[in-house]
């Protein structure tokens, strides 16, 4: 910086010094300008405690008008709730307890569960799985006073937390008075979907009318649609229940029901499709009303089921009244662990029955097979698909033996299939007995009867109803995907829309199951193999035929919505008996087959087993019938031209 820059910046300085010393306000300006300054204060000032007078004037009078309601509610609780009046006023506290199963929340407003959360399970929309949260679920219990029926769902209850390491404990109290209350205590045990509740009265004897030795109950959960498949989640939802020392029933699903049960009953159960509430009455419950509502279509609801019920209850508080409540999955291995150590079998929960499956003369292969079958390869193998893969070959093999006939049956029906022929060209049409006794004559000398594979595919009908009930309702399969099936236990849509169809819509659905398609078309195969050997010209044979091309679409028809697990299920299943077919086909001699029709040809006629003997004997009375029916018809026809 040179000499010239350096005096320039030195004279701008002390210019703008100058300037403000020559301007600078006198005393008089600087005290006229801080008076104004005081007034504007002074007047915002005032304003303030102008506007605070008005805030306390009318929180007085708001205060007065307090206090006059006051008394008025005061007095009209009082006349209501009586010395639960205190009760009656208050605010909503929300206490939420983990146990690693479970995400409870408790509000002292009713004291009662106020949302239900499944830790670790979703939504069909990857949303957090909550049974019911809000006023989606209500409990009442009213209790008779001595003078007053009092309703808890009205009252605020005192929350007291205890935490320990195997439980977490909270209770809930109703206070009468300061030495006088009702305990509502909930057990919450670590890593368990079994919770329990003990009602039990303190000092209660001059309140609670002591003539009454029972609680009324009332208790309403909203079921949400919680899976992908609505009318398929729909017809697994419903409301079951068990009589004390007796069975397991429900009420009538797919509609509206309700009905006054008769006797005592240990539960009831909120069932959903794969998650239920089952209220558990340590001593029963009597009285018993229960209701189950079909919500409509448009609703996020399925499903809306009631209970009303009494408990024994003891107003001296000698003994206390426990209710257990089971919040959680309905699986099998689950729910029948409640039943281990269980000396006396009418003592058994038997929680496990909430789980349909299928007739009881069906569903013990499910229980002592299937199901063992299933958790067994689940503890090798993580993906499903393999594991249910597997458990179809291994049916499949403990079956074979069975199919040994009715296979064998088939390939040489095949065989005879071109003499078949001949005696339908041999024998007209007009005479089907003829040609019937003639093609079981055939069969007879080959050992291919129909009839020889009748009763082996019957006993395997047990197995194929089994498996029908057992995946729809396996919880295991739920959420998890195979291939392009996002979930085995739902449909795996591969087209969708959204236009209604009539027809369609309602009994097809707005979708295609790839694997439903899949079995459709080897059923087809299936079917065509199986004709093949039995082909005929008769009009009833083709009309048979056509029915057996049907069944298969009829078969889409009705396992489009159902579960993709099972649609595979079937699917492998017929692919594994086609296999088998096609296997026989190449194992039986064709020359062996026509070897043994002419052998039985010379040989003399042995004496038939006796349902053939009685086949044939029907066939022939049969025979005979016709024959004079065909004989009176000709004759009248005759008797009528004489006249003419």
């Amino acid at each position: 910086m040179d000499k010239n820059t350096v005096i320039g910046l030195l004279l701008i300085f002390l210019v703008i010094i100058g300037f403000s010393w020559l301007n600078r306000p006198s005393e008089e300006e600087l005290a006229r300008q801080q008076h104004v300054r005081d007034s504007i204060a002074a007047v915002k000032a005032d304003a303030v405690a102008r506007q605070m007078e008005a805030e306390r004037e009318r929180a007085r009078q708001d205060s007065l008008a307090a206090i006059g309601e006051g008394v008025m509610d005061s007095a009209r609780l009082e006349s209501k709730y009586g010395v639960f009046a205190s009760s009656a006023i208050g605010i909503e506290r929300l206490d939420t307890i983990e146990n690693g199963k479970l995400r409870m929340v408790f509000t002292n407003k009713g004291g009662r569960v106020k949302s239900v959360e499944i830790v670790g399970q979703l939504r069909y929309d990857k949303k957090p799985y909550k049974l019911f949260e809000g006023d989606e679920a209500t409990s009442n219990f009213t209790f008779i006073t001595r003078n007053r029926v009092i309703n808890t769902k009205d009252l605020f209850f005192t929350p007291i937390i205890s935490k320990k390491d195997t439980a977490t404990t909270l209770t809930m109290r109703l206070a009468a008075d300061s030495a006088s209350w009702i305990d509502f205590t909930y057990s919450i045990p670590k890593d368990e979907y079994m919770t329990s509740m003990a009602i039990k009265a303190h000092n209660m004897d001059d309140i609670l009318a002591q003539n009454v030795q029972s609680i009324d109950v009332q208790m309403q959960q909203l079921v949400r649609q919680n899976e992908k498949g609505r009318r398929f989640e729909l017809r697994y939802s419903a409301l079951n229940y068990k009589y004390t020392a007796d069975d397991v029933e429900d009420l009538s699903d797919g509609k509206s029901e309700r009905e006054q049960l008769k006797g005592k009953i240990n539960w009831v159960a909120f069932k959903d499709h794969f998650f239920s509430q089952i209220i558990i009455a340590k001593e029963s419950f009597t009285s018993t009303e229960v209701e189950s509502e079909v919500m409509p279509e448009n609703s996020q609801f399925i499903r809306n089921h009631k209970m009303n019920a009494s408990l024994p209850f003891y107003p001296k508080g000698e003994k206390a009244t426990v209710i257990s409540t089971y919040y959680g999955p309905n699986q099998y291995k689950v729910l029948r662990a409640y039943d281990d150590g269980v000396e006396n079998e009418d003592d058994e929960l038997e929680l496990y029955k909430i789980i349909p499956m299928g007739w009881k003369i069906f569903s013990w292969i499910s229980t002592l097979i299937i199901i063992p079958l299933f958790n067994f390869l689940g503890n090798w193998f993580t993906n499903y698909g393999i594991i249910i893969l597997l458990m179809t070959i291994i049916v499949k093999i403990c079956v074979f033996p069975l199919m040994w006939k009715p296979l064998m049956s088939s390939a040489k029906m095949r065989i005879l299939r071109p003499e078949i022929e001949k005696i339908n060209q041999r024998i007209p049409a007009d005479k089907p007995m003829e040609r019937q006794q003639a093609t079981m004559a055939l069969y007879s000398k080959a050992g291919a009867s129909p009839l020889n594979g009748c009763v082996p595919m019957l006993l395997q009908w047990p197995v194929l109803f089994a498996m029908f009930s057992f995946f729809p309702t396996c919880f295991e399969l739920r959420g998890q995907s195979f291939l392009w099936a996002e979930d085995l236990s739902s449909y795996d849509a591969i087209v969708s829309w959204n236009t209604y169809i009539p027809i369609i819509t309602p009994y097809f659905g707005n979708h295609i199951s790839l694997f439903c398609l899949l079995m459709t078309i080897v059923n087809i195969v299936y079917t065509k193999l199986n004709m093949a050997g039995q082909a005929s010209n008769d009009q009833s044979a083709k009309m048979m035929k056509w029915m057996m091309y049907l069944m298969p679409l009829m078969f889409m028809f009705m396992f489009n919505n159902y579960s993709s697990g099972l649609s595979y299920y079937y699917f492998i299943s017929l692919l594994i008996t086609i296999l088998q077919t096609y296997m026989f086909r190449l194992f039986v001699d064709e020359k062996k087959v026509m070897e043994s029709i002419k052998k039985a040809e010379s040989k003399p006629s042995k004496k038939k087993p006796g349902f053939m003997a009685r086949l044939e004997a029907a066939q022939r009375a049969q025979q005979e019938a016709m024959r004079k029916q065909m004989e009176e018809r000709q004759r009248k026809q005759m008797g009528g031209k004489g006249r003419h």
